[in-house]
């Protein structure tokens, strides 16, 4: 894992845009302006309550109400591409599932979420007038996406048939750290699942955001009535956490050396 102070670049399988699907709207642009700073930009009544949240006068990530009340609240990942259903096809070809086929989103650009062979969910987006995420890499902004799975190796084969993603792996204790690269560079991670992890949490494309230090922005979750879900930790990048929001999403932080 590595973070990197670089605006977003619009690149096919690189990360490019993140919203939250939240059942209060109200709690959520609360706990999340005050842990990262985010102002508010709401987008009219044909948004269907999406809205923008920014840091600087820049969009960072979006925020709108949950389409399906019995799912949990949930960051999506959208990684990008210049043809959304030529990668509907390749994830088809590839043993993946279409839970929303590509779709325009007014003028703003063309989506699609899928379901990878085992189990988790994801988006991609096409843009057209939002080019997506214009900061990252920065505290206060998306920064590394990663994949937990309890089916490393089908991923490997999933994800770079859809994506070209190539495949790093490096010893991680007793596990297997994976960083998909592009040319070289590191895009995101996978972790396998530990036996320990309860059944009933799913495989899960698991979001980090930038901060300057990680200690101090879990002492802010807790302050703001957020959980703690895995304490501060080192790894050779800098540090990371994971956590979740009063509503129960999770993400992770992180913060490089």
């Amino acid at each position: 894992m590595e973070v990197v102070m670089s605006q977003v670049a619009v690149q096919t399988g690189t990360l490019i845009w993140s919203d939250l699907a939240s059942p209060d709207l109200e709690a959520s642009k609360k706990f999340y302006s005050g842990l990262f700073g985010w102002e508010v930009q709401t987008l009219g009544p044909d948004a269907g309550g999406y809205m923008m949240l920014t840091l600087g006068g820049k969009n960072v990530v979006g925020l709108g109400p949950q389409q399906n009340p019995q799912q949990p609240p949930a960051w999506l990942v959208y990684l990008a591409t210049d043809d959304a259903d030529a990668i509907g096809q390749k994830v088809r070809d590839a043993g993946g599932q279409t839970l929303a086929e590509p779709f325009d989103v007014l003028n703003a650009g063309r989506m699609a979420i899928f379901q990878d062979p085992g189990g988790a969910v994801f988006g991609v987006w096409q843009p057209g007038q939002h080019r997506g995420a214009e900061l990252m890499n920065q505290p206060g902004t998306i920064s590394w996406p990663e994949l937990s799975t309890r089916d490393p190796e089908g991923a490997k084969r999933f994800y770079p048939r859809v994506f070209g993603w190539e495949i790093k792996d490096s010893d991680y204790g007793d596990s297997t750290y994976t960083e998909w690269q592009i040319g070289g560079r590191s895009v995101a991670g996978m972790m396998p699942m530990s036996e320990s992890i309860p059944a009933q949490v799913p495989p899960h494309w698991l979001l980090y955001f930038a901060v300057q230090d990680c200690r101090q922005a879990t002492q802010k979750v807790q302050e703001l009535g957020g959980r703690v879900l895995v304490e501060t930790m080192e790894y050779p990048g800098g540090t990371f956490a994971v956590a979740a929001d009063p509503q129960g999403a999770t993400f992770g932080l992180m913060a490089g050396v």
